[in-house]
């Protein structure tokens, strides 16, 4: 199964679990971007909405593109109030839209999804001359050296998922990565911002926050079964509380 899929697979749990934003990134961007509402906004990726209350409420006319049809429905249901919104169950790729006709494009923790030489072009090709590309990433992390608990959940994840990967909570390779490609096709005033938050889980809800990943969803069940068994344990005996470290990656360019 493409991996893009597995988010449409429980809606319900997407949508209780997956992080939300703070309220200072929306502000940067409504700021950056002059939004209001007489303007047009593209959402690439809406899942469930987690981010798109923030510009509906400026007014402006938000199109949301979802690949999954349950969670194009759900976010179609969700926002049905808001005569500003409409859903495309497509791909970004498929996406038809007049050039130069939108005033800003945004997308939370999806864009990675769509091959860089096709997201990147066709992003520029849609936005109006001085348009905005808002692109941002959540990426929580458990990993702390002086965390009992969080050492023992790097130990069960080598044990059923071995990695050689190396997790890195403030990764300035990644960000200047994600800068230059950006400016390579052709965006320019880049703005880098980071924000940061924490979330606190009990082993169930952790567990559940699990199933909203792509790579622990498509695990073979058995395998799964085991590794959940081992996290809820630990979690567990280290009082059931769990924190997540959440950084949030922002990176703002004009057309």
């Amino acid at each position: 199964m493409d991996k893009r899929f597995t988010f449409n697979e429980d809606v319900m749990n997407y949508d209780k679990w997956r992080p939300t934003y703070c309220k200072e990134l929306f502000n940067d961007i409504i700021q950056y971007s002059k939004l209001d509402r007489n303007k047009k906004a593209v959402e690439v990726g809406v899942g469930t909405g987690q981010a798109s209350l923030p510009f509906l409420m400026t007014g402006c006319d938000v199109t949301a593109i979802e690949l999954g049809n349950n969670l194009a429905e759900y976010s179609k249901e969700k926002f049905k109030e808001y005569k500003n919104f409409s859903v495309y169950n497509t791909s970004f790729e498929d996406f038809e839209c007049n050039d130069n006709s939108i005033d800003i494009l945004y997308s939370a923790t999806a864009f990675h999804w769509i091959p860089e030489d096709i997201g990147y072009p066709k992003a520029l090709k849609v936005l109006k001359n001085d348009g905005t590309l808002a692109l941002f990433w959540n990426k929580p992390f458990v990993k702390r050296e002086d965390d009992l608990l969080h050492q023992k959940i790097q130990n069960i994840y080598q044990k059923y998922r071995p990695s050689n990967a190396k997790f890195i909570e403030n990764d300035t390779a990644r960000y200047n990565k994600i800068s230059k490609t950006i400016q390579s096709y052709g965006f320019r005033d880049l703005e880098l911002k980071l924000y940061h938050q924490t979330r606190i889980f009990n082993s169930t809800d952790y567990i559940s926050l699990l199933n909203t990943y792509s790579d622990h969803i498509s695990m073979a069940v058995s395998t799964k079964l085991l590794f959940e068994s081992e996290i809820e344990n630990a979690v567990l005996e280290s009082g059931n509380v769990l924190t997540v470290y959440d950084t949030i990656d922002l990176y703002l360019a004009r057309k």
